[in-house]
């Protein structure tokens, strides 16, 4: 069966800070795998993500996935549909897509927990800072910045 979603508000447009927070999570980004591992075929059983047609199904330009399980789906990497720079990103969460939820967490909130946190230590280094993560016992991401222009913020 195919049950392919959109991990929605998570607009992807730093392809290093998403291998970087794919990589905390024990996934690798593969550039340039215009293909990524499904069902196979739409077959009607759930909905149709908002934009696609059951053609892009399966297509992307890059790929999130699981190193070293060729059992498990992926996820692809697609670029926007609405026209606006960057990718978004689609998976088939049944059956051997249950890996992947299982690492991204619930509705992709690891993953887009890990991109926002490498997108902002990438940008706080471009200015000088110097960052520090910390995880919380309930799992939170704290992340510390000191130093750059102007001394510490």
């Amino acid at each position: 069966m195919s049950h392919v979603v959109l991990i929605e508000d998570l607009d992807v447009t730093d392809l290093t800070a998403l291998a970087t927070a794919a990589s905390t999570l024990g996934l690798e980004l593969v550039r340039d795998q215009q293909a990524y591992k499904w069902y196979g075929r739409f077959v009607g059983d759930h909905p149709m993500p908002a934009g696609f047609e059951a053609q892009d199904l399966g297509r992307c330009e890059h790929v999130l996935r699981i190193p070293n399980d060729g059992r498990a789906y992926e996820i692809g990497v697609v670029r926007r549909k609405d026209g606006k720079p960057g990718y978004t990103l689609l998976y088939d969460f049944y059956g051997p897509g249950r890996a992947l939820k299982d690492r991204i967490g619930a509705d992709g909130g690891l993953l887009k927990q890990a991109y926002a946190s490498a997108v902002t230590i990438s940008q706080l280094t471009r200015q000088g800072m110097h960052v520090t993560t910390t995880t919380t016992e309930s799992g939170a991401m704290v992340l510390t910045a000191t130093g750059g222009r102007g001394g510490a913020r």
